[in-house]
C-alpha cells in the first residue's frame, strides 16, 4: 500500500474536502499543503500572495513537497498549482501516488463562484474574467495533472472510488 498520497487538480476539484473523507476511510493522516505553508510563514496564502508574490510561494510550494515526502500513511492535498511549476510533479510521483482529481472547466466555475476561500490568482475579477482565467489555466496545468499515477473523475462519490482504485493497485 502506499505510504504517501497526492492528491492534484485545479483549485476548487475538492482535493481538501475528498482528502479527509479518503484518509479518515484508510486510516491515514491528512494534510493540507497550503495549510501547511500557511503556519510555517505564520499568514494565508493570500497574504503570501499579496506580501511577497506568486514566485515567493512556489519556492514555498516546493518545500513543502521535499518536506510532505518523509510522512507516512499521509493523504496529502496539493496547492492546485503546486504541480505545475519547476520539477514538482517529478518530486510528488517519486514520492508516493499521485491522483488528479479531474473537472471540467464549467464545473470548476461553478464551484469557484460560490466558494467562500479566497483565492489569489483570481481575487478582483469580475465573473467573465474568472471564467477565461479558469479556462487558460486549466488548459495549461492539465499537461502537469494528467501526469498523474490515477485520473479520477471528480464529480460524484469520489472518496469511495479513490479508495478503491487505491486498494486495486495494492
Amino acid at each position: 500500500m502506499h505510504t504517501r498520497i497526492y492528491l492534484i487538480g485545479f483549485m476548487g476539484s475538492g482535493k481538501s474536502t475528498q482528502g479527509k473523507m479518503i484518509a479518515r476511510m484508510m486510516g491515514y493522516d491528512f494534510l493540507d499543503m497550503d495549510d501547511w505553508i500557511e503556519e510555517q510563514e505564520g499568514m494565508t496564502v493570500p497574504q503570501i500572495f499579496s506580501e511577497y508574490g506568486e514566485a515567493y510561494f512556489r519556492k514555498k510550494e516546493k518545500m513543502a513537497i521535499r518536506a510532505t515526502g518523509t510522512l507516512e500513511k499521509t493523504v496529502i492535498a496539493t496547492g492546485g498549482g503546486a504541480p505545475c511549476h519547476g520539477d514538482n510533479m517529478e518530486l510528488l510521483k517519486a514520492s508516493g501516488l499521485t491522483i488528479y482529481i479531474k473537472l471540467t472547466a464549467d464545473a470548476l466555475i461553478s464551484r469557484l463562484s460560490t466558494a467562500k476561500t479566497r483565492r489569489p490568482l483570481l481575487e478582483g475579477k469580475t465573473d467573465d474574467e474568472v471564467r477565461t482565467t479558469v479556462k487558460e489555466m486549466l488548459n495549461e496545468r492539465e499537461t502537469f495533472y494528467k501526469q498523474a499515477d490515477m485520473i479520477i473523475d471528480g464529480l460524484g462519490r469520489v472518496n469511495e472510488r479513490i479508495v478503491n482504485a487505491i486498494q486495486r493497485r495494492g
